[in-house]
């Protein structure tokens, strides 16, 4: 699946279930201190011609939350990374406004590791830091800025942002309040992958695993329009505190990697590190299989991607996690669509509507198909490529959700 070029380019299972369903009594249990997911990413690849890494740079990434909460925590990845990774200071701040670099005065923090502000880390690795203290609004901007003072290796990123962020070449900015030093911007994440809050009223959170539908490929950048922020508003409107997490990556597969081409390891490959170990997931929704059909090498087996759901579903449930199917879109009028592709679609969906192996079913292909023919999207819901939903599409898909099934 299409991806958006990066802009800036020099930033560049042994659990017993019932009927498909958790067995009764079996639940992940609840994060010690209350702490719950309200913003993630997931880490595609390593950015291309980055073999020193970006020494000397600040980068305030700008990230939008789900749930509020009284502290945060962040995730930094070194995780395509081939060398140790040394972060000089890592700050967070509530952003003054959206899509500013700005932060409201008072609220910046600095973040510690262990209690030191300083952190290597290894190669393929991650890091959590300690707490920090700070009332973090839902559905708002956090500022999270990266300090890297001397030459790393290449640098983890998320391509596909939908967002604006920027960055300095000019040393460490990390603790600027008024944002004035971050004239250069970049159309995607580097670095950080998740933030958490603390919140006791949430019950977890819901992680969204897919493709660049999920990551929200031809929603307005800037906006905040992919299905799952459209359904984090839902649920907000309905005073349910469960974090939304996004584990889309653009062109991602469920069965096959695309090295060195952004497009992230497999799902199945990359489960454990964006779903099943991140912000107290309680429910995951699935919605990936496209590329495997449309991508060369087609993938027309259909029994192949349902066993691939199956070990979806087994290792999830292996972590008290609740998995919900989404069908897959229509892509009619996309420019590899043929019969044989359509019939492999339609077997996968018949798959996730009708085996009774998920704990439940989005059927978002119901929702943004034209009823005057189905194979389509409804043009008012079509990015116009015929594969991507543009915003409206995106709503009409979070409005699919169930709330109760989370």
């Amino acid at each position: 699946m299409k991806r958006l070029m990066t802009t800036g380019a020099a930033l560049v299972l042994a659990l017993v279930t019932v009927n498909g369903s958790i067995a009764s009594g079996e639940r992940a249990p609840a994060t010690p201190g209350g702490w719950v997911g309200t913003w993630a990413t997931a880490p595609a690849a390593a950015v291309p011609n980055t073999p020193d890494g970006y020494p000397n740079y600040s980068i305030r990434n700008v990230v939008h939350t789900s749930i509020g909460g009284t502290g945060a925590r962040v995730r930094l990845s070194n995780r395509f990374g081939s060398g140790p990774l040394v972060f000089g200071h890592v700050t967070v701040a509530v952003a003054a406004a959206p899509g500013s670099p700005s932060a409201v005065p008072g609220t910046m923090r600095v973040l510690t590791f262990g209690g030191a502000a300083t952190i290597m880390v290894p190669a393929g690795s991650d890091v959590l830091s300690d707490p920090a203290p700070l009332t973090v609004p839902q559905d708002s901007d956090l500022l999270v800025t990266t300090y890297v003072p001397s030459a790393s290796g290449p640098v983890t990123y998320h391509p596909d942002a939908q967002q604006t962020s920027f960055f300095t070449r000019t040393g460490d900015h990390s603790t600027e309040t008024s944002g004035a030093a971050f004239t250069e911007q970049t159309s995607v994440w580097h670095y950080v992958t998740e933030v958490d809050v603390q919140n006791p009223r949430s019950t977890g959170s819901v992680v969204t695993l897919g493709d660049s539908i999920t990551d929200g490929y031809q929603s307005t950048v800037g906006a905040d329009h992919r299905w799952p922020d459209y359904l984090s508003d839902r649920l907000a409107a309905a005073n349910r505190p469960l974090g939304v997490l996004n584990a889309g990556i653009s062109a991602n597969r469920l069965l096959l990697d695309a090295p060195g081409s952004g497009n992230g390891p497999n799902a199945l490959a990359r489960l454990d590190d964006d779903v099943l170990r991140v912000g107290d997931a309680r429910t995951l929704i699935v919605l990936e299989g496209i590329n495997d059909i449309q991508q060369d090498p087609h993938q027309t087996d259909p029994a192949l991607l349902i066993a691939a759901y199956r070990q979806l579903i087994a290792r999830a449930h292996a972590r008290g996690i609740r998995v919900l199917g989404a069908t897959i879109t229509p892509f009619k009028g996309w420019q590899v669509y043929d019969s044989t592709l359509e019939a492999t679609r339609q077997a996968a969906n018949t798959f996730i509507r009708t085996s009774g192996e998920f704990d439940g079913v989005v059927d978002f292909d119901k929702a943004v198909r034209d009823p005057q023919d189905p194979l389509r999207m409804l043009p008012a819901y079509d990015s116009g490529d015929h594969l991507h939903p543009g915003d409206a599409g995106y709503r009409a898909m979070a409005a699919a959700v169930d709330l109760s099934k989370l």
